[in-house]
């Protein structure tokens, strides 16, 4: 894994940006977040070198862009070709959904996700164990924070 640049100036466009996502962006927030996409953890609108990516998960070096309408025009093609082009640089695997797909067909796209992260476990065993671990912190915080007198 590569060295990820991180752009401070676009720490505060990435909050405003997770203050105003779209309905697809919420939708599948809901799934990936809280470590409940088997055990990883996302983060949503984060900065990667000059550019900001709807969900990021480190420990599998995944991007999950969700495409509106937008992102169909030609000049924003080529634009988002060439972004993901510099990111792959950096051993970034990417996901694209359509925001109408993250929408109607939420099942589907959380299989799609499911199937990729089953792919990349079985092709990297360390990665399942580190997963297992972190797994296993997370249990262990929930028991200790649940145990607290109230």
């Amino acid at each position: 894994m590569y060295y990820l640049p991180y752009n401070l100036n676009l720490k505060f466009f990435s909050r405003d940006l997770r203050n105003h996502s779209t309905p697809g962006e919420i939708k599948l927030w809901k799934r990936l977040r809280a470590a409940s996409m088997m055990g990883y953890t996302f983060n949503r609108q984060k900065p990667l070198d000059r550019f900001i990516v709807d969900f990021y998960c480190k420990p599998l070096n995944l991007v999950i862009e969700v495409d509106g309408p937008y992102h169909f025009y030609s000049k924003q093609r080529i634009k988002d070709r060439e972004r993901q082009k510099i990111l792959e640089g950096y051993g970034l695997a990417f996901l694209r959904f359509t925001e109408e797909d993250v929408l109607e067909k939420t099942d589907w796209v959380v299989e799609v996700i499911r199937e990729f992260i089953i792919n990349l476990e079985k092709n990297d065993p360390l990665l399942y164990r580190k997963k297992r671990v972190n797994i296993s912190n997370y249990l262990k915080s929930k028991t200790r924070s649940s145990n607290r007198p109230g």
